[in-house]
């Protein structure tokens, strides 16, 4: 049996996560206080007790999710599951931060400062108002390329999230998006809609956050990861630690490649998919995309021991 551990990105966050990790396990809660202390803020108050408005803001979001996720790993490692258990590590999006701070490659601090940064610069890379994303459903990557292709008359659409077989997000200018939605419809997508998203993330507009990620990553340790991780960008996996700083900044303004991520991971031979942190969401993406790769979620200290018990 061959086991991957994924981690999941931006949306998946409520308030209240992963608090009872860390009333459970005390490694747990210190990843939370060295967040805390890294960023200079009491993101845990946020997480678990701030306001429903303030916590998926990105620059929010995203160093919570990793947080969360990463306090999860710690109690999985206090029931003696190693990230080095895995075959493979991989993450959706800012999951790839988490993923890469599980096997080691980063400092949970620098891990925190980065996805701050981050968050912060793709909120800032288009005015409020000017970008949108949208899921399309029922049609595949090829198909919502044209679609993207089709509607983006000058302006920039493009296929940013290839979720599952049967779930691509487009992402560009508001106006670019919405025509892709009508198009889309026309040409018999189950459902396209805009999602309630900051800022539109994988596309070409996100290069002025591109170029401060390149600029932040710059400044940062990075060691080469103790388990392989399967790069969005790139759908297969790396380890040297120079080529994963290209790619963090490649992922930026490039697409996640989830759905050819998972089926390359199977491809490989893993058997089941752990997912590590809040939702389930890459579970649900994992099964439409190969029903032969189990998955399990594991963000509550009772996922954790059943786990640990399997």
């Amino acid at each position: 049996m061959s086991r991957a551990f994924v981690f999941p990105g931006q949306g998946a966050q409520t308030i209240g996560m992963g608090r009872d990790l860390a009333d459970a396990y005390p490694a747990a809660r210190a990843v939370f206080d060295e967040v805390d202390d890294a960023l200079g803020q009491k993101l845990s108050s946020l997480i678990w007790d701030g306001e429903a408005d303030e916590l998926p803001l990105t620059a929010n979001a995203q160093p919570a999710l990793m947080a969360t996720s990463l306090a999860a790993m710690r109690a999985l490692e206090a029931e003696g599951i190693k990230v080095t258990d895995a075959a493979f590590v991989a993450g959706h999006s800012l999951g790839e931060y988490s993923a890469l701070a599980a096997a080691g490659a980063l400092s949970v601090a620098d891990c925190a400062r980065l996805l701050r940064i981050r968050g912060q610069a793709m909120q800032d890379a288009v005015p409020v108002g000017e970008g949108a994303m949208a899921a399309v459903l029922g049609l595949d990557l090829a198909a919502v390329r044209e679609v993207a292709s089709e509607a983006a008359q000058g302006e920039v659409c493009e296929a940013a999230n290839d979720n599952d077989p049967a779930q691509v997000v487009v992402s560009g200018h508001r106006a670019a998006v919405e025509r892709a939605v009508d198009i889309a419809k026309e040409k018999g997508a189950k459902r396209a809609l805009l999602l309630p998203v900051s800022a539109p993330f994988h596309c070409a507009l996100m290069q002025p956050a591109a170029d401060r990620m390149q600029a932040a990553l710059a400044e940062v340790e990075i060691a080469a990861p103790s388990v392989p991780l399967v790069a969005n960008v790139r759908a297969e996996a790396v380890q040297d630690a120079a080529t994963i700083r290209e790619l963090l900044v490649a992922q930026v303004t490039g697409a996640v490649r989830w759905r050819e991520s998972v089926a390359w991971m199977a491809g490989q031979g893993v058997t089941e998919a752990w997912e590590i942190g809040a939702g389930k969401a890459l579970s649900g993406m994992i099964k439409r995309i190969d029903r032969s790769v189990a998955t399990r979620a594991v963000g509550t200290p009772d996922d954790v021991r059943a786990a640990a018990g399997a």
